[in-house]
């Protein structure tokens, strides 16, 4: 019989060690991540990003969160955005790896998955297994999964979470990709970046209709103390620069991992560019969200709740800037946002009449063909 000595012993046990470990790290993240695909929706307020949100929340293979880092916000708002930036991204990052315990440091210690900002946007907390009412291939309604699925323990989100083969999330509150750039590089994460953006003068008058509501964001983001000492136009300078910014950076690094849209394009041609978004994501455009993308820009009206994604004229929508805002508030945003505009391919409206003359093209699809080429 084969004697061993104290030594061999423990180069054994050390062997075995190693071994256990190596297939504890098989069975666990290392090839869920890599397996599981991570989009990350980039843009800011009344940008058409919940909507855009949404293409991906009612698809059965997305597990899909609005806007999570408004936690952050909402419970560090004294800060800065820049501040706030790290605290957002290592969130985002968690989020990205199903581990929801980082929303411990911003929610009471028992909650229910109520709690979570806008959950009920969420196709993906709406049914199995975080919700038992619905099936994963229905297209649920915000305002019915808010009645029926809201008594649910908050573990039912990360146990959603991990079911799924993508994992979606929409956030506002990123001003630039430079702090992206661990998860950019993180190999288990593979991100990619959907880049929405709507014409700056669409963008500040769906603002002013609803600037008590983003009251404390806009505060943030452009760090005045008070709300009535802010101008109007100083968040849009804001915005405007985080367009630039982010284009820039992305030129110089991403390459086949982003994607910029135009939220003018996408409701002029709803179901070509929803094909284009899912493609990029890697998922099927199933018959059942053709349909649903088909009924969803083709409502009447301009929509019954400004939050909301519900039926109404897109496209009207997306013009109703040019009726009613005054020509003195565009021509405004017009020298704030100049670069960012030429830089997306938006026209200046070179006087009040064909500011509302709606025949005239106010979109230059060659500087935004040059923008997209930058890419390719």
């Amino acid at each position: 019989m084969l004697k061993l000595n104290k030594t061999d012993i423990l180069v054994i046990l050390a062997i075995q060690v190693v071994l256990l470990c190596f297939i504890f790290q098989l069975q666990h993240s290392p090839q869920e991540q890599l397996s599981r695909k991570h989009i990350l929706i980039l843009s800011s307020w009344r940008s058409g990003s919940s909507f855009v949100g949404q293409l991906f929340s009612q698809h059965p293979s997305v597990f899909y969160l609005m806007e999570p880092a408004w936690h952050v916000w909402a419970t560090m708002y004294q800060n800065s955005a820049k501040v706030l930036h790290m605290a957002v991204r290592d969130l985002i990052r968690s989020v990205f790896k199903c581990d929801m315990s980082v929303f411990d440091a911003y929610m009471n210690e028992h909650r229910n998955k109520s709690v979570l900002f806008q959950w009920e946007t969420s196709r993906a907390l709406c049914s199995p297994p975080a919700c038992d009412l619905f099936q994963r291939s229905d297209i649920i309604s915000k305002h019915s999964c808010k009645t029926l699925c809201g008594n649910y323990p908050f573990s039912k989100v990360e146990e959603a979470c991990k079911t799924y083969s993508h994992v979606v999330l929409k956030e506002v509150r990123f001003f630039n990709l430079k702090v992206l750039y661990p998860l950019l590089t993180d190999p288990t994460l593979d991100l990619r970046i959907i880049h929405l953006v709507r014409d700056p003068r669409a963008v500040f008058h769906s603002r002013e209709n609803v600037a008590d509501e983003l009251a404390r964001d806009t505060k943030i983001v452009v760090g005045h103390k008070n709300i009535r000492d802010i101008k109007p136009y100083a968040a849009m300078k804001a915005i405007c620069k985080s367009h630039i910014d982010i284009y820039t950076q992305v030129k110089q690094s991403l390459k086949d991992r982003y994607l910029l849209v135009r939220y003018e394009d996408i409701v002029k041609t709803p179901l070509a560019r929803a094909a284009q978004l899912y493609q990029f994501a890697g998922l099927p455009f199933l018959p059942n969200l053709q349909s649903w993308v088909q009924h969803i820009t083709h409502g009447q009206g301009l929509g019954t709740k400004v939050f909301d994604t519900d039926a109404r004229d897109a496209m009207n929508v997306s013009q109703a800037w040019r009726k009613t805002l005054s020509y003195l508030q565009a021509a405004m945003l017009q020298n704030i946002c100049k670069e960012a505009m030429k830089l997306l391919g938006y026209r200046p409206a070179r006087s009040e009449d064909e500011q509302k003359n709606m025949a005239f093209d106010l979109f230059d699809p060659v500087e935004y063909k040059n923008c997209l080429s930058s890419f390719q």
